[in-house]
Formats: C-alpha cells, sequence, structure tokens
C-alpha cells in the first residue's frame, strides 16, 4: 500500500507482523546464553563467574555492529543488507553448537551480537514503513516483538537447554533465523537509502546526531541507564535462581521469562500513549515503576512471589522507557533514521554491556544484595535525569509565557 505524501511503501499489519517476528527471533540470540551460564561453565570446564562474561561481549558485539553496521542503512538497500546480515547469523550459530573453547566461544558470542543488529536496522524500516500519525504504535508493535524475543529467549533457552543440552539451542535458533529470513526476504518491500554519502562521511555523521539534537543525548543516556538496570537484573537471576534458597533448574528459571512476556502485551498501549501524552511525564512514571523493583529486590530478596512482582515491573517500565525514547528520537529527522537509532542504540546497548559487568562484579563481590542495590543505583539515576528533564521543560515554557 503506498501513500501520496509518504517516500516509502506503507507497512500493512502483515509487514508489520513479520518486522516483529524478525526483531524477536534475531534479538533473542544475544541472550540465549544467560538461563544456561551454568550449563556452558560445565561444558568448557569453566566457573559460571567466567562463563558470565559472555554476555557481555555479546552485547559489546553488538555495540559495535550498532556503530560500524547499522549506519550502513542509510546508504544501501536496508532489505538486502539486513538478508545479508541473517545469513551470516545463521552460520554463526551453526559454529556454536561445536565449539569445545571458552576463547573459541567468546570470539562466536561477539560475533553473534555484531550480527544480530540487522535488529536495529529493522527498526528504522518499520518506521520508514509508517505514517507519522501511527509511527508511535508501529515502532510499539516492533519494539515489542524485540522485546518478545529477549525475554522469550530466557523460556526457550531454560527448557530446551534442560531437555536437549546447550548446544541444541543455538541449533534451533539457526533454522528459526533462518525461517524469518525467508520471510523477510519474500514479503518485505525494498526500502531505499536516503543517504548518498562515503561509509567514513556516514559514520562521522553518526557521531555528529548527539552533537545536533541535545534531546538525542538525554534519551540516549537515559536509555543506557534503564537497560543497564535490565541487563543486570537478567544476568545475574539465573545465578540467584540457581542456587540457594531456591535451587531452580534451568527450565525454572526460564519460567520468569514467560512471566515476564505478559509485559510485551503493553508496548502496543505504550506507544499510543507516547504519540498522545507528554513523553517525560510517561518517562517519570516508568523509572519510578523500575525503582520500585529494585527496592523490592533489595528489601525482599528471599520471597519469590517478591521477585515475581519486581519482575513484572521491570519489563513493563523497559518497555515503557524504551518505546517512549524510540517514539520521539524518530521525529527528529527523517532523513537520517538509522544514524539517529545507530547513536541511540549504541549507547543503549553499551549500558546494557556496563549493568551486566556490573551486575556479575556485584555478585561476585556481595551476592545478591549487592546486585539489588546497583540495580537501585541505575534506576535513581534515570529518574533524577527525567526530573531534570521536566524542569528544563517547565522553564521553557515559562519563559515563551512571559
Amino acid at each position: 500500500m503506498n501513500s501520496p505524501h509518504h517516500p516509502h511503501p506503507v507497512a500493512t499489519p502483515w509487514h508489520i507482523f513479520i518486522l516483529a517476528m524478525m526483531a524477536g527471533v534475531t534479538l533473542a540470540n544475544i541472550y540465549y546464553c544467560q538461563p544456561v551460564l551454568t550449563q556452558i561453565a560445565k561444558s568448557l570446564g569453566t566457573s559460571p563467574e567466567h562463563a558470565g562474561l559472555l554476555p557481555v561481549l555479546t552485547q559489546l558485539g553488538y555495540g559495535a555492529g550498532l556503530f560500524l553496521i547499522a549506519p550502513a542503512g542509510d546508504i544501501v538497500d536496508r532489505k538486502k543488507l539486513v538478508i545479508v546480515l541473517q545469513v551470516l547469523l545463521v552460520i554463526t550459530l551453526a559454529v556454536i553448537t561445536q565449539l569445545e573453547s571458552l576463547h573459541g566461544m567468546t570470539a562466536m558470542f561477539f560475533i553473534t551480537g555484531l550480527l544480530a543488529v540487522s535488529v536495529q536496522i529493522v527498526v528504522p524500516m518499520a518506521a520508514s514503513l509508517s505514517l507519522p500519525e501511527s509511527r508511535g504504535k508501529v515502532i510499539g508493535m516492533v519494539f515489542s516483538g524485540s522485546l518478545t524475543g529477549i525475554l522469550a529467549a530466557r523460556v526457550f533457552s531454560g527448557f530446551i537447554g534442560s531437555w536437549l543440552g546447550w548446544q541444541w539451542v543455538f541449533a534451533l535458533s539457526a533454522l528459526m533465523v533462518s525461517g524469518v529470513t525467508l520471510l523477510f526476504w519474500r514479503f518485505i518491500p525494498a526500502c531505499r537509502p536516503v543517504h548518498t554519502s562515503r561509509y567514513v562521511d556516514l559514520l562521522v555523521s553518526t557521531l555528529q546526531q548527539g552533537a545536533r539534537f541535545s534531546q538525542l543525548r538525554r534519551l540516549s543516556l537515559l536509555g543506557a541507564l534503564a537497560f543497564g538496570a535490565f541487563s543486570a537484573f537478567w544476568t545475574t537471576l539465573s545465578l540467584y535462581l540457581s542456587g540457594e534458597p531456591f535451587g531452580f533448574k534451568s527450565d525454572e528459571i526460564g519460567l520468569f521469562g514467560l512471566l515476564a512476556m505478559a509485559g510485551t502485551l503493553t508496548s502496543p498501549w505504550l506507544g499510543k500513549l507516547s504519540d498522545r501524552i507528554s513523553p517525560p511525564h510517561v518517562q517519570m512514571l516508568s523509572l519510578l515503576m523500575m525503582t520500585v523493583a529494585a527496592l523490592i529486590l533489595g528489601f525482599w530478596s528471599r520471597s519469590l512471589t517478591a521477585i515475581i512482582l519486581a519482575t513484572l515491573l521491570l519489563d513493563v517500565s523497559m518497555q515503557a522507557t524504551q518505546v517512549n525514547n524510540l517514539s520521539q528520537i524518530y521525529r527528529l529527522d527523517e532523513s537520517a533514521h538509522s544514524r539517529i537509532n545507530t547513536f541511540f542504540m549504541t549507547c543503549v546497548f553499551l549500558g546494557g554491556a556496563l549493568g551486566t559487568l556490573a551486575g556479575v562484579l556485584c555478585w561476585r563481590t556481595g551476592g545478591w544484595e549487592w546486585v539489588a542495590w546497583q540495580l537501585t543505583l541505575w534506576a535513581l539515576l534515570g529518574l533524577l535525569l527525567t526530573i531534570d528533564t521536566l524542569q528544563r521543560l517547565k522553564k521553557h515554557r515559562a519563559g515563551h509565557i512571559s
């Protein structure tokens, strides 16, 4: 379907569904290792703490891909670029199933993150294929697919790892990535490049997006803080639940991902909300929820009910923050979607990598108690940033009125 006032074909619900599924199935590969870290450690003859660095390397690879690969979505056909990355990802996943050394595993997990960056080309595609008045809703639906993939990864990995072994997690993922790539190739329209610069100039331009828009810098920092807390929680949760007082197996730990998936149903609604309500007020609510979740984990760490409640609150608050952020950044400059998205998501995933590393270090040093208070710190910093944004807006509006 085409619009006379829109430079690209307008996505149908079927297109949006494929893009959301593609995002979820691809992004899940960054998180499959988390519920099976103990199994991977035993298989490689190393400690769970050393295996805990694998998620860090995957997120660092993703951050590198965001900066080095995602900007190319503005100068080449995004559809062709995504297909190349997906094919290489399938090959990498197949290699992982055959590895028997920690060094080889760390290299392949870094490459997995690097290639999974195709998700961050799919998201700008969704924005480009949507009308301005429905962009927040469409982004919310595709982001819902991404977050469903993140959370379903833990369920899938936990159960498959428990029943068949961790290698089968990545073998089956290779099949799923192949399937969604075929659907993407068959049904999604080509997305013409909107920029004519050289690749090096594009990388420089990506950095310049942060200088162009103060709003982008603030939203990027907020996104990094929120995702840092989210990543620290999910990486250390499997280590905590597998020990005392719970002693859960990988399939039982995976059920927490199933629980959190319920929160993904809120993403389309959150996208609509970001189209209608002041974004800083939505962010204020989401960061308050995240702070409450972190405090619950700190004060009631031995209560399974409290951990379940905190998981739900943390998931919904994370989605609210990121959907709201994405809806805002895609309004900054239509011709620079990929570069703006690259700047934003690179910051977000660097925050995620730092959060994962901080979570592992806190776990080693002070156990779950240190992890919980670290989460509280991330959430409070995000809340303070949001309060500062609201105060700046009030001063700006007061200046206009006077």
